[in-house]
């Protein structure tokens, strides 16, 4: 592999390190993880790298900001054993995901424009006391209970999520259910599933469940919308610093497969 690679100057790993920040134990990893193409080794056994692997490095470490740990690595692999193709497909496919993240933002942000227009305080009522037995999920019936009301069931499936998410976000106070007093099972309504709906969007924006338990409290509370116009700046923000990322991670592959095109004849 090793006559394949570029000519120029021989690099030793530490030369490699020193130039990214970071240890020589991190670039042997690489290496053996076929994000970097295989080195030459001398008599000796020492590894020799050359300016393409320095590149290979560049552009690995520039995917990794707009594409995450997962997909940079897998374009690598894919670059290094010329599938170039497959790894087209790979970073298509996350754009396609911040594509689907940027209409999930819109969605909120619908959302919360409905919101400011229909929500008003909830009655001043507590929550039944949860002394029902935990009934078996998959006991639980599919069918609504009453008109505007609905079971964990089919909520999570409108979601497309686990029942054991609803309960996580319970315990949370995302989302405040009563219980049905002849069977003892949890009944969504209206408010509740447009919390639960509120809490799904804002999971896929990254946001952790301690940061949306004040934004759902102050939708519950209907006394002005601007913690939750905040969060959705920060994502915007970050979808916007995602998407830049994502360019300048094109440039480096884009060097690096220039870089590669004389060993792939």
């Amino acid at each position: 592999m090793g006559q394949n690679l570029q000519s120029g100057a021989r690099l030793r790993p530490v030369d490699l390190a020193r130039g990214s920040g970071l240890s020589t134990q991190a670039i042997r990893n690489y290496e053996e993880a076929g994000i970097l193409p295989a080195a030459d080794r001398t008599p000796h056994g020492y590894r020799v790298y050359t300016p393409l692997h320095a590149q290979a490095l560049r552009a690995f470490l520039a995917l990794l900001p707009g594409h995450g740990h997962q997909t940079a690595t897998s374009v690598m692999r894919a670059v290094n054993r010329d599938a170039v193709d497959e790894a087209f497909r790979l970073i298509d496919e996350s754009h396609a995901q911040l594509l689907d993240d940027r209409r999930t933002l819109q969605a909120v942000e619908n959302a919360l424009r409905e919101l400011a227009f229909t929500a008003a305080p909830e009655p001043d009522t507590a929550p039944e006391p949860d002394t029902a037995p935990e009934p078996d999920t998959g006991a639980e019936p599919a069918a609504v209970s009453r008109p505007g009301g609905t079971f964990i069931g089919p909520l999570a499936v409108k979601l497309g999520i686990r029942p054991a998410t609803l309960r996580k976000w319970e315990r949370a106070g995302l989302v405040r259910p009563r219980r049905d007093p002849r069977t003892g099972y949890r009944v969504y309504d209206a408010a509740d599933v447009r919390d639960a709906r509120l809490t799904h969007q804002l999971r896929r924006g990254g946001y952790l469940l301690e940061q949306i338990t004040p934004l759902i409290a102050q939708v519950r509370a209907a006394g002005g919308l601007e913690p939750l116009e905040t969060a959705l700046c920060d994502w915007h923000g970050r979808l916007s610093a995602r998407g830049r990322a994502m360019l300048t991670g094109a440039a480096e592959l884009e060097a690096y497969l220039r870089e590669r095109e004389p060993t792939m004849a």
